[in-house]
Parts: structure tokens; sequence; C-alpha cells
């Protein structure tokens, strides 16, 4: 379906501030002068400020798992470990691209509300799971499954710390290429990752952790 540039010109000019200043702290003025627009025009599309906030928040998630499903059902004559690869280069790259909205949403995620209740049941399940059994697959052969639990954790983890600590990623972020640049070289930290668990067998990162658990006991 065709965007209208009008409508996504708002969402754009939305992103930004509610990145910026936060949800609260940007008024409906504000995002119609960023965007050149009317107040009325975005009452027109979205009702109210509420309403351009989920109709962004859910257009993001829809985007994105139609991005993933995409991807799998292309990479579907791969193995196990080059879907993860492949997987790992379509999440941070999507996630960069939509940088600000991005990190706005990961900010949001932090606070116990409705609407983070609602993107639970409706979209995070589903990324969850999607990422969860890509993951699973491709260590099978490689890690136990009580490990795999664990490294899971670590590797959501690795998937959204640009976005939730963004400011200390600043730096390395100024301009069109530089985005590009940070995917190219953050996707490929996190692959580098994964090949290391998988060609030690995951032995090195049990040792840690069973030392870890005598030192509890």
């Amino acid at each position: 379906m065709q965007k209208n540039p009008a409508k996504q010109k708002v969402i754009d000019a939305a992103s930004s501030l509610f990145f910026q200043k936060g949800f609260q702290a940007t008024t409906v003025r504000d995002i119609a002068e960023k965007a050149g627009a009317n107040v009325s025009s975005i009452s027109y599309y979205f009702n109210s400020k509420q309403g351009l906030l989920e109709y962004a928040v859910t257009n993001y998630y829809e985007e994105y798992l139609k991005t993933i499903e995409g991807h799998l059902e292309l990479l579907e004559t791969f193995t196990p470990l080059e879907i993860l690869h492949e997987l790992i280069f379509t999440i941070i790259q999507y996630k960069q691209m939509n940088h600000q909205l991005t990190c706005f949403i990961q900010r949001e995620l932090s606070f116990d509300s409705i609407f983070v209740r609602e993107m639970a049941v409706t979209y995070l399940a589903k990324e969850n799971h999607y990422i969860q059994r890509a993951f699973y697959r491709a260590l099978d052969d490689f890690v136990k499954h009580d490990m795999k639990e664990y490294l899971f954790l670590q590797f959501k983890g690795m998937l959204i710390t640009p976005y939730i600590l963004h400011n200390d990623w600043k730096d390395q972020i100024i301009g069109e290429y530089s985005h590009q640049i940070f995917v190219k070289k953050y996707v490929n930290i996190i692959q580098k990752w994964i090949d290391f668990i998988v060609d030690n067998e995951g032995k090195s990162i049990e040792k840690q952790i069973n030392r870890y658990r005598s030192a509890k006991i």
C-alpha cells in the first residue's frame, strides 16, 4: 500500500519530537510546526496526539514483523546459523533506519502502562517468538537447553542496547552514511559472538556460568 506523504511527514516529525522531548512534553502544535502541517490535519489523520502515537508504534511494529517474516521465508533453504546471521542484520538495519522511533519505543517499554501491555500482547510476543525460534535452532547442536536460555537473554540485550543507551552511541552516528556503517559494524560484532559460541560448542560460556553458580552456592 502506498504511503500518504503528508501523513508520513507528520509521523516523522512526531517521532523526532517524541525522541527529543518525550511524549508528554510534545504538543500537537509542535508536531504541526515541525511537519509544516496544520493542527487540523493531525486531528483529521489521527484524532489526537495519543492516536498519532498509537498509529506510529503500530505501523512500526507491523512493518518490522512483516520485514522479519519476509526474510525468514526467503531463507528457508539456508542453514539455521545462516538464517540467524541474516535475521540479526534484518533486525538491526530496521531499528537503525527508524532510529529515533526505535529509541523512543524502547524508552516507553521501560514503563508499565496499558499501552505497553497492549504492545507486549500483540507485537512483542510475536517478535520474541521469531527471534527465539531462530536462535534456538541455530544453537541446537552446540549448546544445552538451559544454557540457551541464558544466552538468549544476552542476545536480546545486544539487539536493543544501542536504542536503550543511545546517548552512549550518539557520537558514532552522524548522517545517513554513518547509520549504514554502524549497522555493518554492530551486526558483525553480534555475528562474531554467535560464531564464538558455535565454534567453541558452548564450552567456554558453560564453564563461566558453572563457576558463577558455584560461587553463589
